[in-house]
């Protein structure tokens, strides 16, 4: 295979063990060993690939091409057993920063992007808790979120037009077509006609179930979403946009090989505010508070997840950088105080940030805030300084890294780690979902997005112990069947991926189900675009089977 396609691919194609092995995980259970990695030089490299494997499918029905960015997917979503596509090493270009529309390449680091967009005064705002590791195409491929996705929305939101490889081994631009574009689309004779005649009407003769299968939270990542398609547009009238469901769909359906991006202006300035929860009960009732005050970011994390800052304090502060090495750790008296007093720690933390140009008006946000929830008695702290801010921020992004680096003979497990509820469900959900966890005897830390209603659950487990896959079976049945009777999502935001594709009945139909394999099968009859994702294969890919015989043992 490595010969065969040597003979018209530019970039470079890796089938040593040291590659291998270094493309067998990411940030996920999973350990997938794939047969061969390969490198191109530009979308060429990857069309003639896609030929390649579309003409010797039939003789190898194994082969397939799973394209990967970063590596930092938490649900599997980048592994493969056949062929890796590694879009960093040569497709990382940046066009010319505008607000209007940026273009730039699917292996490009976020934390590379974002500098040059602050150069500008510009920001993509959906980018994650993990900026620093996650890159653009792995952001398209999961429809990325985080902190300002209260306010700003997900990655959905910011892609103006896509240049993306279909399976018939062809570059096609992707962009929101009017009525009139759509007919004239769905009239062609080729490829691309198909796609759009077929999915146009598959949507529109399953108006009822498609409509039933959109999920009532503001994020979800699980899925096809069929109920995107048709979106506003500022004329008034409607368009049919392939962006919408192409972002969020693991490179499934197709490959995206160029992205033009919409940024929005840097606000330039913004003020925390912080309040600590003695329990879980008044929750729901303090965020109903909140977001009628027009919030950037309501964030959260418990008091695992403090007591994990306290215990490696010496890291966090290196990670801080601070300009003021002594004021930011005489900063943290007033929690020290509080702990004293309450007789331990808050339950959870909420972050409450507001940005703006005008600093007054932010503090009349923050006095509005002080006035609705003064009712609660709760401890309350308001920000001096960013780098006071920025100490809430980083137990608040960096307690995945401290628990993955410091507990010995445990691995964090990210696999319950992304759930979401409407808001006024969170004193209920919560307790209840924590008790399944304790039932459990789970070592384990809760952060995420209050005012969406996310969580992330990061459990310690010991993989090689016997009984670590049938407890991870069981906490997973648990914690969905859990989130169903809310009517959540099994995914806000970190997608289906090998951990999550077995358990989309958990929150979707029979018909919404087959919807989404009718999907698959419209944009990729031969399922040569990661495999397993989504919905699963006739090889059992994409079944809890399948799960289980590819989770790390240590």
């Amino acid at each position: 295979m490595k010969e065969a396609i040597q003979t018209f691919f530019k970039g470079e194609v890796a089938d040593d063990e040291a590659t291998l092995k270094k493309y067998s995980i990411d940030a996920s259970l999973f350990e997938v060993r794939p047969k061969l990695v390969v490198y191109p030089k530009d979308s060429e490299d990857i069309r003639n690939l896609v030929k390649w494997v579309e003409e010797n499918k039939k003789n190898d029905p194994t082969l397939s091409i799973t394209i990967r960015a970063a590596g930092s997917c938490m649900s599997g979503g980048s592994l493969n057993d056949s062929i890796i596509v590694d879009v960093m090493k040569h497709m990382n270009t940046i066009g010319e920063i505008k607000e209007s529309g940026t273009v730039v390449s699917p292996g490009v680091f976020y934390r590379d992007f974002e500098p040059k967009t602050l150069e500008k005064n510009l920001l993509l705002p959906c980018y994650t808790a993990s900026k620093s590791l996650n890159a653009l195409g792995g952001m398209f491929g999961n429809n990325s979120a985080g902190e300002k996705t209260l306010r700003y929305g997900k990655m959905e939101n910011f892609i103006l037009e896509s240049k993306v490889i279909f399976a018939d081994g062809k570059e096609y631009v992707v962009k929101p077509l009017s009525r009139n574009e759509l007919e004239v689309k769905m009239a062609q004779k080729d490829f691309e006609g198909k796609i759009y005649k077929d999915i146009a009407n598959l949507v529109s003769a399953n108006k009822r179930v498609v409509e039933e299968a959109r999920p009532k939270v503001s994020k979800n990542s699980a899925g096809y979403y069929l109920w995107n398609l048709w979106q506003p547009a500022q004329t008034g009238e409607e368009v049919f946009d392939l962006n919408r469901l192409l972002v969020g769909s693991q490179g499934t359906l197709g490959l995206v090989t160029e992205m033009k991006l919409r940024l929005v202006p840097v606000e330039k300035m913004s003020k925390l505010f912080v309040i600590f929860l003695p329990d879980l009960t008044k929750l729901a009732e303090l965020v109903n508070e909140i977001l009628p005050t027009n919030p950037d970011s309501v964030e959260t994390y418990d008091d695992s997840t403090l007591k994990l800052a306290f215990k490696f304090f010496p890291e966090m502060l290196k990670s801080l950088r601070p300009k003021h090495f002594m004021k930011l750790i005489f900063s943290f008296i007033p929690e020290a105080f509080m702990m004293m007093r309450e007789k331990g720690l808050p339950k959870l933390v909420v972050l409450v940030e507001y940005a703006g140009n005008d600093m007054a008006e932010i503090e009349n946000k923050i006095q509005n805030l002080k006035k609705r929830i003064s009712h609660f008695n709760f401890i309350e702290r308001e920000t001096r300084s960013q780098e006071e801010s920025d100490k809430y921020w980083t137990i608040r992004r960096e307690s995945f890294n401290l628990l993955r680096k410091h507990v010995q003979g445990s691995r964090t497990a990210p696999f319950i780690d992304d759930v979401i509820v409407d808001p006024k469900y969170m004193p209920e959900f919560l307790p209840r979902m924590r008790e399944i966890l304790d039932r459990h005897n789970l070592v384990y830390t809760i952060a995420g997005h209050a005012g969406n209603g996310n969580f992330h659950i990061i459990p310690l487990m010991k993989m090689q112990d016997k009984d670590t896959k049938t407890l991870i079976n069981t906490i997973e049945n648990e914690v969905y069947k859990l989130v169903a009777e809310y009517k959540g999502s099994i995914t806000a935001e970190h997608n289906d991926g090998i951990v999550r594709t077995p358990y989309l009945n958990f929150m979707y139909s029979n018909d919404a189900i087959d919807l989404f394999k009718r999907t698959k099968e419209i944009f990729d009859p031969a399922y040569m675009f990661n495999p397993g994702k989504k919905v699963p294969t006739i090889d059992g890919k994409g079944t809890r089977e399948y799960l289980n015989s590819h989770i790390v043992s240590q």
